[in-house]
């Protein structure tokens, strides 16, 4: 198994344990996707993305236990976050409804996505049980995020600019945190269409100085500098860094597109 690092690792053996404790024989397998699987884990920020099969659908009882699971592990650790779903054998690979764990609670409804399908087929973490086989393709990845560009992005975008007299106003933390979320997130699919892979954050922003045109570098290398936690920042204020990650995200969404209608 990849070595992973210590604080992830202390905090599978808890949570191990605890689920062995509190639901015996209930799970069939334990796997991680996300930053881990990607290589890209960040101490102190990024979560630890999960899918876990149980030998059967949670009954409430056993619904109330993985709270109590997680409210644990929540006390115990401040970082890393799980983040993750509650699924059985025949949802693998599956865009169904499930219960997952993601902010501190546990939910019901549609969490899973061609990509968390694909980074688990191509690069998952087994942590219990073997690895499964997954059904799914390069054009299910490049389909999915044609749309999640165009629809959930851009719909994103037209918020950001709309609100955008008051993001001016907001805390400089907090305009740091958008334009990581929102320059990155969009390189990452940017990546996607162009490569039919998947890519880290920081990974999609150095792709992209190596092919985008240079107008876009700065509000890149600005994410880039965020999403490492540097200090530097290309811009005097925060109103032009606001517009450039506006206009960025508008060239990026345009030009999925135009290479769609190729």
């Amino acid at each position: 198994m990849r070595e992973l690092p210590i604080a992830v690792n202390d905090l599978l053996n808890k949570y191990m344990k605890l689920y062995k404790e509190y639901m015996p024989n209930q799970l069939e397998g334990l796997y991680l996707h996300g930053s881990l699987a990607l290589d890209a884990y960040i101490e102190g920020s990024s979560d630890i993305d999960f899918i876990a099969v149980t030998h059967r659908g949670l009954t409430q009882s056993e619904l109330e236990k993985a709270e109590e699971i997680h409210k644990i592990i929540a006390d115990n650790y401040q970082f890393p976050e799980m983040d993750g779903v509650y699924i059985t054998q025949n949802d693998l690979g599956k865009l169904c409804e499930s219960y997952f764990y993601n902010n501190g609670k546990m939910n019901y409804g549609h969490f899973l996505n061609p990509v968390t399908w694909w980074l688990l087929k191509k690069k998952g973490i087994a942590i219990y049980g073997a690895l499964p086989v997954i059904e799914i393709n390069d054009n299910d990845l490049v389909l999915y995020t044609y749309e999640n560009m165009n629809t959930y992005w851009a719909n994103r975008i037209r918020a950001i600019e709309k609100s955008i007299d008051e993001l001016e106003q907001v805390a400089e933390s907090e305009v740091d945190k958008e334009i990581e979320w929102t320059v990155l997130g969009l390189l990452r699919q940017f990546y996607t269409l162009r490569e039919k892979d998947i890519i880290s954050k920081q990974g999609a922003g150095e792709y992209s100085l190596n092919h985008l045109p240079e107008e876009w570098h700065p509000i890149i290398q600005d994410a880039i500098n965020i999403r490492k936690g540097e200090e530097d920042r290309l811009y005097a204020g925060k109103l032009e860094r606001i517009e450039e990650s506006i206009k960025l995200s508008k060239y990026l969404i345009n030009q999925s597109s135009a290479n769609r209608n190729k």
